[in-house]
This record gives structure tokens, sequence and C-alpha cells, in this order.
């Protein structure tokens, strides 16, 4: 049945829904995969019975959280846990951030999932990440350390909003980073989040010359490189990504985080290629699975023909405010049946219009990621109907 669709220049369009799923949706298996390490950082689901306010507790319905975990380890993806596409910073606070990585550290344990979580500085609220000393920065990440540590999960060291509100340069970022390094249990993951996903990180490492950053980067991770499994960059830059990977240490990985241009930098080229750690990899789960199984055979010309095509729907969901790209996945996670409600925490349901949310629907639809399309038309339907569209 014929859906109208809302778009960006005011006017409705008509859009017939697809009526199959694609056949890879259908297969699951939980496998590792054997060319590739490919996690997705996942999204929290929120309980839309709990009495909250925006800047309040964050309160999550653990059961439907878990579940979409359970989900993506079905399919062979590792989960990159209370990253940025949990709202870490956006509606997710840290006591909650916690018992995430411990509840979700134990699912995995009970599952024989892949889980890294992320280690950051963000107990240390707004007013105090400007008032910090280098000294609360290290208590902070030293804090969270020892929560993803002591559950068992891989560490990624975010970037942190204290830390580029405090630091008079490179030296305070080698000296941090170096201090966490050193006590580390395990190799980590750095993560290198760009402006574009928090604009308060406008020129970490010391430098807003993305030259001279990738240069203190860099040395942070030859000071250590035992303690470095892997970077992920997110820097929206595949050039530079292609760059900056072929300067890594023998043994170092790159785990992209490009949003924009994932399936070209994990095709690689013939002096390497990039491991994957990407939200996109959220609503695109099972066919992400799907493709790299097939780049696993060495048909990288197949595994492009599955996964170039999300690129449309990827750059849609990530466009500028990019920060605000939590609010399509987890509406994609709705439409899916993956929950049952578009609730977010934090109330961040809001932040992305209309229009944007019907042409999310229907790249998707397009593409076949919902496991079952006509739930999904009721679901876009009755969101329609909520706006006072006339589906």
């Amino acid at each position: 049945m014929t859906l109208h669709l809302p778009g960006a220049d005011g006017t409705l369009r008509a859009y017939e829904p697809r009526t199959e799923p694609l056949p890879a949706l259908r297969a699951t298996s939980g496998s590792a995969f054997s060319s590739r390490t490919v996690f997705s950082a996942a999204h929290v689901v929120a309980d839309p019975y709990a009495d909250t306010t925006p800047d309040g507790p964050a309160a999550v319905d653990w059961d439907a959280t878990l579940a979409f975990r359970r989900h993506l380890w079905s399919h062979g993806l590792g989960v990159a846990e209370a990253m940025d596409t949990a709202q870490r910073g956006m509606g997710l606070d840290w006591p909650t951030a916690a018992e995430l990585i411990r509840r979700s550290a134990a699912e995995a344990r009970a599952t024989g999932g892949r889980i890294a979580c992320g280690v950051g500085t963000d107990q240390l609220t707004a007013t105090a990440a400007t008032t910090a000393t280098l000294a609360d920065v290290r208590s902070a990440y030293e804090e969270q350390l020892a929560v993803v540590e002591e559950s068992g999960a891989q560490a990624i060291l975010m970037a942190s909003r204290a830390l580029a509100a405090t630091a008079q340069g490179p030296d305070d970022y080698l000296e941090v980073y170096g201090h966490l390094l050193r006590q580390a249990a395990e190799p980590v993951i750095l993560h290198w989040l760009g402006p574009m996903f928090d604009p308060v990180l406008e020129g970490y490492w010391g430098s807003s010359d993305l030259d001279a950053a990738t240069d203190t980067f860099l040395e942070v991770i030859a000071a250590h490189p035992d303690k470095v499994d892997g970077i992920k960059v997110s820097l929206l830059d595949a050039q530079r990504e292609i760059d900056l990977r072929r300067r890594l240490p023998r043994g170092v990985r790159c785990y992209t985080g490009d949003d924009f241009n994932y399936p070209e930098l994990i095709a690689g080229d013939e002096q390497g290629f990039s491991h994957a750690l990407l939200g996109i990899f959220d609503p695109l789960g099972p066919l992400a699975a799907e493709a790299v199984r097939v780049l696993d055979t060495g048909d990288t010309d197949g595994f492009r023909a599955l996964l170039d095509p999300t690129v449309e729907l990827s750059r849609h969901l990530f466009r500028a405010p990019t920060r605000y790209y939590k609010t399509g996945v987890v509406f994609l996670a709705w439409l899916a049946g993956h929950q049952s409600h578009f609730t977010m925490v934090g109330g961040l349901q809001s932040a992305r219009s209309l229009p944007h949310l019907a042409r999310a629907y229907e790249l998707a639809d397009g593409l076949g990621l919902f496991p079952d399309p006509k739930p999904a038309e009721e679901r876009m339907r009755n969101l329609l109907a909520l706006y006072g569209v006339n589906a």
C-alpha cells in the first residue's frame, strides 16, 4: 500500500514499500570472520515508561538493550559498548554507562561474543570539565578503565572533552595517554573522534592542524606499541585514514570509524586495509556481516556489491549535524522490530525532522534492511499519522 512521505521541500511523495527483505537478513551465523575484525557500536534502548527529564539520569530498558547486543553477536559482529552510538555525553550518564558495561560484558561472556568498551572522563560534569586539572582527567580515565578491565572487556580509550578543555598542547596528551597505556592490563584501542561528531573535541591531540595532530597521535602509539591493539579513526576523511594506517607500527590495527567511506576502507588496497568499528553497523548488522563473510572468501567485488549501496543511507543518517545520527539509528531499530517504541534517553528522538526520518525509512526499505517489511511500514504509517500526515 502506498505511503506518502514528506520531503525536505515540504511536499509529499508517493512511495511503494517493498514486500520482501534481502535474503542475507534471513541467515544467522555467529562464527568469527577470518579476514577482518569488525565491531558494531551499539545503541541503547530507553525505558519508555520511565518518568524522566532530558537532563536527568538515563533510564534504560535493560532487556531490550541486551537483546540487541545478542542480535549483533548472533551474526558474528563484535560489540563496541558504551560508545558515541550509545549516547555517551548525549543522554547516557557515567553511572548508567558503568552498569551498561558490566551487564553487556557479562552477557558477552555468557554468549561467547566479543566486546570492547569505551573508557572516557564523562563523570566530570560539563562545569567540572572546564576547570579540571590533568590529574583530574587521569583519575577519571583510571576509574573508567578499572570498570572495563574488571568486567573482562577490552578497553577503548575515547577522546575526552575534559582533556580537550584542559590540555595546553601536545605534551599534555602525550603525558596523559602515556600514563594510561603504561598501566593498562591489556592492549587497548585508541579512539580519535573528530569535531563533526563532537564539536568540543576541536583541536584534539593539541592542534587544529590535522597533520600536527596526527604526528602527536602516532607519537603516543610509537611509544607504547605493545599496549595498542589498534586505533579507531572517525574523521570522515578516507585519504587521511589511509595515510595514517600506512604509518602505523606493525601489528597495530586501523579500525575505520568513517561512516561515509567504509566499504572502500575495509576492502583496502595493495598496501593494506582497515578493520571496522562503526555506528552504521548497528542498523546494517546482518547485511554488514554477510558482506564481510563474502570478503572472507577473497571476493572483494562481491563485498562491495553488498555494501556500496548502503552508503547513501549512512551518509543520510550521519549528515550534519553528525552527532545526531543516533536518532536515525534508533528509529531504524524500532522499524526493524528490535524494540517496541521510538523513545531515546534524553528525549533525543526529537533531534531529527520528520522528512529526515522518512528518507531514512525509504532508503532502508529500499535496501531490504527490515526483517519483515510489513510491520516496518505500519510503524512508519503510525509515525506519519502522529505528525498529521494522511499516509
